[in-house]
This record gives structure tokens, sequence and C-alpha cells, in this order.
């Protein structure tokens, strides 16, 4: 569990990572803080492109961002969106979280005061990561 003064640090940097976003097609203002195991921070914003499918989104970008750096674990991901209720990540970036923190809380928040909190097995149930997949002396877990 994150304590209140860590998830505002986080808060924070979400929102300041916004403010640097590529949104020109959707208009819509994405950033994400992402916490290492080991106590680094990350930060995303949302990429778009003319060409939409190679659009990245926050989530994603802080997390490549924090795999770039060296980072394999992830602890938490916190979504900031300027809207006045909080938006969940899609469920590629579901996916790209699980990948790092199996365990990791993701809390989205916005310019409203609604705040949701989630693991990400509550957001990616029965997910497919790592440890799906059989690797040589390694038997596959079920």
């Amino acid at each position: 569990m994150l304590s209140a003064d860590l998830i505002d640090r986080l808060k924070r940097e979400a929102v300041e990572a916004s403010r640097d976003a590529y949104c020109p097609y959707s208009r819509f203002r994405v950033g994400a803080a992402v916490l290492a195991a080991d106590g680094a921070i990350y930060r995303g914003c949302n990429v778009e492109n003319a060409s939409y499918g190679l659009t990245v989104c926050a989530e994603r970008n802080a997390v490549f961002h924090a795999v770039a750096r060296g980072a394999r674990s992830l602890r938490a991901v916190v979504v900031y969106t300027a809207t006045p209720t909080p938006t969940l990540p899609c469920g590629a970036c579901r996916q790209v979280i699980y990948e790092f923190g199996p365990q990791a809380e993701v809390i989205s928040v916005c310019d409203g005061p609604a705040t949701i909190a989630r693991t990400i097995g509550q957001l990616l149930p029965d997910a497919f990561g790592p440890d799906s997949l059989e690797t040589p002396g390694r038997a596959r877990s079920e």
C-alpha cells in the first residue's frame, strides 16, 4: 500500500507529464507516473499520430521509459486525465503494466474529486504474462 504522500507526489508527476502530451487529434491529454520497485519515478504522456494505430498511451510511454532505464519491477502507476471523472488504462496498457508489475496498484485521477484505485489483477483478471510461457528448465505455472 502506498502512503498518501507518495500518491500525491505521483499525481503531481502525472499532471506535469500531461502538459507534454501531443494530442492534436483527440485533444485528450493524459499523463502517467510509474513507481519502480527501487522507488524511482518515471513519467510519460500520450503521443498521437495521424496514423492512429501508431499512437502511444501515457501509461505505456511511462512504463517504456522505466524499462529503458533498467527498471523491471513496478509497484504503481498513476494516470491523470484532464477530465471531470477518472479514466482507467486501456487494454493494451493493462497488459504492459502487468508484464512489469503483476502486483501493481493502478490509480486513476482527474480534475474532479473522484479517484479509481485498483490492482492490475483486478483490471486484468487471469492475465497472460511471463509466467504463462514455458521456458527451458521451468514448468509452466498453472
